[in-house]
């Protein structure tokens, strides 16, 4: 039984690829972004998939890839900001993982990603409201399906590194 995996999870702009990366790097495990995993396999940007051919698609493209990711162990994995509102994703990656949300509040998340506007579910007229929003109907089960909480708030990366190490020890997240 390998070391557990490391399971990011939050809203876009929390944090999860950046944080991911560099904690991946700490630990000695690898680091696996599900929605770069998209889109290096079909050759198309995410905000592509859902323009082109819906959100439905590409939610089943993500459930397909957390699937497959999450059958195997010590891996640092960033998910989509909406893989867990699906309880079979949340299944899946929970059975060899350890799930820790990186919460942000809402003017850091659209200072994030005002900058990108490749993020398709922010491609509307307001995107701060939209931002409240999605955070509104996630950040609950965000909550809920999370073993770890982590603010990500105003913190360096380094920081935001350092407490989930800290904390994934005194958890001890590798033990089976």
């Amino acid at each position: 039984m390998g070391m557990r995996n490391v399971v990011l999870i939050g809203f876009m702009g929390s944090g999860k690829s950046s944080v991911g990366r560099k904690l991946a790097g700490e630990l000695g495990l690898r680091f696996v972004d599900t929605d770069s995993l998209i889109e290096e396999r079909t050759h198309e940007r995410i905000e592509e998939i859902f323009r082109d051919q819906g959100e439905e698609v590409f939610r089943a493209l993500e459930a397909q890839t957390v699937a497959e990711v999450s059958g195997q162990t010590g891996q640092v994995i960033a998910c989509g900001g909406g893989a867990v509102l699906s309880p079979r994703n949340v299944e899946a990656l929970k059975r060899k993982g350890f799930l820790v949300y990186l919460k942000a509040s809402i003017p850091v998340i659209y200072e994030r990603v005002k900058e990108s506007m490749e993020r398709p579910l922010l491609n509307v007229s307001e995107p701060k409201a939209e931002i409240e929003r999605l955070l509104a109907l996630r950040e609950r089960i965000y909550e809920r399906v999370s073993d770890l909480i982590v603010d990500t708030t105003d913190r360096s990366i380094e920081e935001i590194v350092d407490e989930i190490k800290r904390r994934l020890k005194e958890m001890k997240w590798e033990s089976e």
